[in-house]
């Protein structure tokens, strides 16, 4: 009887099937649960530590405390557009469907309509309160001695929230941060100005050019990384891919200290582009990159984006991959501190080491990635032989400093033997022309006739 049901169950889908329906279904979600396996490697860098967003992590113990605070920033904000709360669940009923879809999946309580709703107005206005009192604190209205929305709360607890908001599993679709603007001001397209507050929030210079609206906050933080600041031609350019097929796919990755060694000279970017990568003329460009404790959570979860998110591409990933790869010790770390592209504020540049070479376990990249190209250009600079001698003369004898001793105790001694014979060879023709059997001058056959005697 079981298996009957199930057949029928199953002829009855195959029915209501529609291939359009889920492509477009799939398109709509932008808001992921980060798969168990990614998670292994590094668990708490998709967990929030001190504030969720969305439902993904409502209701967990360590994040209660943050929803008295959420009520609070409500309250506020309420208070100061003057707008009734009635005004604000009206707009963002009109746009529920929207924003049920953009979540993966959801538990069964989430079916509630209002719940949901009341939790995206909640979070949303809480989201928004810490975005604009940090982004212009001479507009904060606040108590002077606020645990959240003081100058206190914003040096204490501020860096943990903005941390927690770049997380894949902590997000808000900014469809709800659009609709509480456009309430609160009368006015609709708010997405330019979300974007500018919002990177105005994460310290970021770019300008995301106007357009669409993000998905959400994590999603606008990696356009910002992405942009092209300098149009000056990137060096993931089109003029190598045919070469890309005559290359060996084979080829060993080297580190930054073996590509130094081999006269591959490193400087920093001309913008903090992750896309601005580039070798030209043995110059190996990268964008200078801030590490510090919240780089390796922002970093995985805009890979866990990526990864999850279909056509969004992969760029962070592909730079975090190429960052693996040059670097493999903390004397790697130490050489590109020194030429300002890593800016170190774990202090021990093992650590950072061990950061990229965690982060890229398990990624799976495009064979058309862009910077392969970049790779492909390096190896190719390397094998040359003048830069090949160059780098395994550096490798044997200037790896320490007793080998660079001993080479230039040889140079010398090998000087002094040269300049000795070439004095002996000088000395021996030196005496041989002022000797009388010089064979330079030579001896009359028959002697001189006899001084006359004087009278």
């Amino acid at each position: 009887m079981g298996e009957k049901s199930w057949v029928v169950d199953i002829n009855e889908k195959l029915k209501h099937m529609n291939p359009l329906e889920q492509s477009q279904l799939w398109e709509k979600r932008s808001i992921y649960i980060v798969p168990s396996c990614v998670k292994e490697l590094n668990d708490k860098s998709y967990k929030p530590q001190v504030v969720s967003f969305g439902p993904y992590h409502h209701g967990e113990d360590h994040l209660m405390p943050m929803e008295e605070h959420k009520q609070r920033a409500l309250l506020q904000f309420l208070k100061r557009c003057n707008k009734p709360l009635e005004n604000f669940v009206k707009a963002m009923e009109e746009v529920a469907g929207a924003l049920k879809e953009a979540y993966e999946r959801l538990d069964e309580r989430w079916t509630d309509r209002d719940w949901f709703l009341q939790l995206m107005i909640l979070d949303g206005c809480f989201m928004l309160e810490i975005l604009r009192t940090v982004s212009d604190s001479s507009k904060n209205d606040y108590a002077g001695n606020d645990p959240i929305f003081s100058p206190h709360g914003m040096l204490h607890m501020v860096p943990y929230i903005r941390r927690d908001m770049l997380m894949l599993e902590n997000q808000l679709p900014l469809l709800v941060l659009e609709k509480l603007v456009s309430v609160e001001s009368g006015k609709s397209e708010q997405a330019n100005r979300l974007h500018r507050l919002i990177l105005r929030f994460y310290e970021r210079d770019a300008q995301l050019e106007s357009g669409a609206l993000s998905l959400h906050v994590l999603d606008t933080f990696r356009k910002s990384l992405l942009i092209d600041e300098l149009k000056h031609g990137n060096a993931r350019s089109f003029d190598d891919n045919q070469s890309r097929q005559k290359d060996n796919k084979n080829d060993i990755v080297r580190s930054a200290m073996e590509l130094n060694e081999a006269g591959v000279h490193f400087k920093a970017s001309h913008s903090s582009s992750l896309k601005d990568i580039s070798f030209r003329h043995g110059v190996l460009r990268l964008p200078p990159i801030v590490v510090d404790d919240t780089t390796e959570s922002m970093l995985l979860n805009l890979m866990a984006f990526e990864r999850l998110h279909v056509g969004v591409g992969n760029q962070v990933t592909s730079y975090v991959f190429f960052m693996d790869n040059i670097i493999d010790s903390s004397k790697d770390v130490a050489l590109l501190t020194s030429k300002e592209i890593i800016q170190n504020m774990l202090g021990s540049d093992k650590a950072v080491a061990e950061l990229f070479n965690q982060m890229s376990k398990d990624i799976t990249l495009d064979e058309k990635d862009p910077l392969d190209v970049v790779q492909r250009k390096v190896n190719k600079y390397c094998k040359k032989k003048c830069n090949k001698w160059r780098a395994n003369l550096i490798h044997t004898y200037f790896r320490n400093p007793w080998a660079i001793l001993s080479l230039l105790a040889a140079i010398f001694l090998l000087a002094l033997t040269v300049t000795q014979s070439v004095y002996t060879i000088l000395q021996y023709y030196h005496d041989n022309n002022n000797s009388p059997s010089s064979p330079l001058t030579p001896l009359p056959i028959f002697p001189p006739p006899p001084a006359p005697a004087p009278f």
